[in-house]
């Protein structure tokens, strides 16, 4: 294992900032993640996720945030709901360096807080 990063996102302060800052949206998600979320009659949940999960990465490379950008990692679903990671730009980059060959996710939220769980190994 190369290592492991855990985060956890404020929901209603997450919807705070997206409110405040509509262009957070584009900026922080990829057009993949924002058309999965559309559907959904509350999307903030799923997004705070999201982010939560790109944080938990940076963790789990032991680096902090501002590593790399955000559309670097995001978020895919197979048929089955199950969720995994994608990564482009300075992340794979970040990723390799560090040896990482395999990912595993783990993503929750509750009314209250958005929760993502990832190992590098």
């Amino acid at each position: 294992m190369i290592g492991i990063g855990v985060d956890v996102v404020e929901i209603e302060r997450f919807r705070r900032s997206l409110e405040r800052t509509p262009s957070m949206r584009d900026r922080l998600f990829t057009e993949i993640e924002l058309a999965y979320v559309a559907p959904q009659s509350d999307p903030v949940p799923s997004l705070a996720v999201r982010f939560a999960a790109r944080e938990a990465v940076m963790k789990s490379l032991g680096l902090g945030l501002g590593a790399f950008g955000f559309h670097d990692v995001w978020v895919e679903r197979a048929d089955t709901g199950a969720p995994s990671l994608a990564f482009a730009g300075r992340a794979a980059e970040l990723a390799e360096a560090a040896g990482v060959t395999r990912w595993h996710v783990s993503l929750t939220h509750s009314d209250l807080v958005a929760v993502a769980y990832v190992v590098a190994e």
